[in-house]
């Protein structure tokens, strides 16, 4: 989906909304740091988020790999940065098809910074030397498929930055004749460049409506973190700084933690006079970082941590998987290997969930999530420390469950989710009994009867509705425990089970071909609507295994 048609959506349902945006690490290890960083912050329920693009291209293969996954792992509205800085027109076609083969449909399109080690901007041959070429260039190339971002510098771009007054003057409004040529060319949107005083931004805005430039335009806020990268970065955009931020930063500039705080302090005045002369969303420059981004929504009431919206019991992808409403309730701890895994589906949910030897299912050798706990000696240290450096049989696998149950750990080999899921509290003295008698416990979810769909733990769905679960208990257990239990099982018909072993021999009570609702919900509407969320599928289990 067009981020400007989520923008105005919010903006004509009256609903202040907010972004963030990250860059690319140019480490594998940072990388893995940033992706687990991305799935608490998209939990927060951005707008959309945004990926940089390396100066020169410098880390073009990693942006797009990250801003791939972003948009079809980690189930977000995904802006990617293009830029024209040693990027012949080959280059950038390359950029331009592989993202939209992804299923991304947003660029933000800039000139760029001059590649390091050199001081000036510097059109290569057979590239582009302005964001207007590139946006009329995607335009050509593309028509209306991408939407399109672009700058704007309420302070003018800092390349016309002069202390000459009157050459100032006209320099700021020859900025807005460009930046209007930019969206007459076809941009959609505009972020603008940090700067530090609400007067200035409010400024630009009526300014840009007095030359006809109607689209929405929203504030780039940079939180202040350190009081060096504050001073690197405000140097190099030659932002206007108040004295008064200079001389309270001066006063703790040796006190990281002092510098943080005051960052979301002044960050959270300027938003909320941002939001309250009418800006209708804000636009959050992380540099990677979570505390302060969302400190701020938080402080200006935007976002509220412990009361996250969810359409969905999980997470849904953007634009690429619009026919998926319902998914297995074996993958609830594992959804982006399920992701990775059915990329090719071209239906949800679909037959082909019912053979786990079909080629619709893709691999999971070498896949990241599966490595995350073994792809750098801080992280194989971290997980021996939870888990032991030897394990010498199975009482020492079920110590790890249990301790995991308990909270002493907070990872499991193939576990995504940092943690139990909030909603265990309720069965949590039930697992860690069946974990302590060897049922070694990965999946669960306490029953539910009529919970509002505005819970703020359990609620998922639209507004006036209910939702429901089914108890659900997925675990491991040796060969020997099995048959005492299917014993029991047979003799309580209310309860559905499924057991496969390695070789993918099934026991079970349900019928090859049935569907078993496990979590639902039903929502107002001219009729009373059902919504299935998660379901428990004998064949989708084998394909779990």
């Amino acid at each position: 989906m067009k981020i400007v048609d989520k923008i105005n959506a919010n903006i004509q349902e009256g609903k202040t909304f907010f972004s963030f945006e990250y860059f690319p690490p140019r480490t594998e290890e940072g990388v893995e740091n940033l992706f687990e960083r991305l799935d608490r912050m998209v939990a927060y329920g951005p707008t959309f988020c945004d990926i940089t693009w390396g100066a020169g291209g410098s880390t073009a293969d990693v942006t797009l790999g990250i801003a791939t996954k972003m948009q079809n792992l980690f189930c977000v509205e995904t802006m990617m940065h293009l830029t024209c800085t040693n990027m012949p027109v080959e280059a950038l076609d390359n950029a331009l098809n592989e993202v939209r083969k992804a299923g991304l449909q947003n660029i933000l399109a800039l000139r760029g910074d001059p590649p390091k080690g050199q001081e000036e901007f510097k059109q290569i041959e057979g590239g582009f030397g302005n964001a207007l070429d590139l946006v009329k260039y995607i335009r050509e190339k593309h028509g209306d498929y991408f939407g399109i971002g672009v700058a704007g510098y309420p302070e003018a771009h800092p390349d016309f930055i002069v202390d000459d007054e009157q050459q100032m003057k006209k320099n700021y409004w020859d900025s807005l004749a460009y930046l209007k040529e930019k969206i007459d060319a076809g941009a959609d949107f505009i972020i603008t460049q940090l700067f530090y005083r609400v007067e200035r931004f409010l400024q630009f805005v009526e300014d840009c409506r007095s030359i006809g430039i109607t689209c929405p335009i929203l504030p780039g806020v940079m939180p202040i973190m350190t009081y060096g990268g504050f001073k690197r970065m405000t140097t190099f955009c030659k932002t206007d700084v108040p004295q008064a931020i200079t001389d309270a930063l001066e006063a703790i500039k040796d006190n990281d933690e002092a510098v943080k705080a005051f960052g979301i302090q002044q960050g959270a005045e300027m938003c909320k006079q941002l939001l309250d002369a009418g800006v209708p969303g804000l636009h959050m420059y992380t540099l990677n970082l979570e505390r302060s981004a969302v400190g701020i929504l938080e402080t200006v009431g935007v976002l509220d941590t412990s009361r996250v919206p969810r359409s969905l019991p999980w997470r849904q992808v953007p634009s690429t998987r619009p026919g998926e409403s319902v998914r297995p309730i074996f993958w609830s701890n594992r959804p982006k290997a399920y992701l990775h895994r059915t990329l090719d589906w071209d239906s949800f949910p679909s037959g082909r969930w019912g053979n786990s030897r079909s080629p619709a299912y893709g691999t999971l050798s070498n896949y990241q999530f599966m490595r995350r706990h073994a792809s750098s000696d801080k992280r194989r240290d971290a997980a021996r420390a939870a888990w032991g450096a030897e394990l010498a049989g199975p009482d020492d696998v079920a110590d790890v469950f249990v301790r995991y149950c308990k909270g002493e750990i907070t990872m499991l080999p193939w576990a995504e989710l940092e943690g139990l899921h909030s909603e265990t509290s309720l069965i949590k003295e039930q697992l860690l009994a069946l974990n302590a008698a060897g049922y070694l416990t990965i999946n669960s979810q306490p029953a539910l009867n009529g919970v509002p769909s505005s819970d703020a733990q359990f609620g998922w769905g639209g507004s006036g509705g209910y939702v429901y679960q089914k108890a659900y208990v997925e675990f491991f257990c040796a060969a020997e425990k099995l048959q005492p239990l299917l014993d029991k099982l047979d003799g309580a018909p209310s309860i559905t089970y499924i057991a496969v072993n390695a070789r993918g021999d099934v026991r079970s009570n349900m019928k090859e071909d049935s569907v078993n609702a496990v979590t639902w919900g039903v929502f107002p509407g001219a009729f009373r609507v059902c919504v299935w969320g998660t379901v428990l599928w004998q064949s989708a289990t084998c394909a779990a295994t």
